[in-house]
């Protein structure tokens, strides 16, 4: 199973306001959910709905976006893991920011969701470009940590171990059970306290 993230490209949604928390991109009422499925229909729901159809998310020019540029500690408060899954149920598949809360960008990384973070004077400028042509394609290189919009280019930061683990797919837990399948069964008959063979041929 191949989970490499080396690029990410599409059209951008710009968010401006600092300390964004979880409870905006998703209200607590959401969580009784069991599954995520759906959840994209709640993302800022509230903002959205006190915007009354000027929220960004409900802009036609931003649907279909990839890629949210955020200001700063985007996804602070509590630590639901619905906040990432609501954003990525909507279509994001990577956020630009000038900086995130933790565990936040923890439960991104953990979904496949690129998190890197440029200065202010960086963000500010990509989400004026994206403002003044929603159409245009917004490319995050994970190899070169840069970020191009048109004939704008700018560095962008991401810690090098969670970088490679992007880069080399390592980011998916998952999916390195289900490519290693047979080194977990041998390991797993070695094991004294687990009757591997029953769970197999139940």
């Amino acid at each position: 199973m191949v989970s490499e993230v080396k690029q990410i490209s599409g059209n951008a949604v710009p968010l401006i306001g600092n300390d964004i928390d979880t409870d905006r991109i998703i209200p607590a009422r959401y969580l009784k959910a069991v599954t995520f499925d759906g959840l994209g229909e709640g993302v800022f729901i509230d903002d959205r709905k006190a915007l009354n159809g000027q929220h960004p998310f409900d802009q036609s020019q931003y649907q279909g976006a990839k890629i949210l540029i955020a200001n700063r500690n985007f996804g602070c408060g509590s630590s639901r893991e619905h906040a990432p899954q609501a954003l990525a149920k909507w279509g994001i598949k990577a956020v630009i920011g000038e900086s995130f809360a933790e565990i936040f960008f923890g439960n991104c990384v953990a979904m496949g969701i690129p998190c890197v973070t440029a200065p202010s004077e960086t963000v500010k400028q990509l989400q004026e470009l994206v403002t003044a042509n929603p159409q245009a394609s917004l490319i995050i290189d994970l190899e070169k940590l840069q970020v191009q919009i048109g004939d704008f280019t700018a560095p962008v930061f991401l810690g090098e171990g969670t970088r490679s683990t992007f880069i080399s797919g390592t980011w998916d837990a998952c999916g390195q059970l289900v490519a290693n399948a047979e080194q977990v069964k041998a390991t797993a008959a070695k094991l004294p306290y687990i009757g591997w063979e029953k769970l197999a041929a139940s």
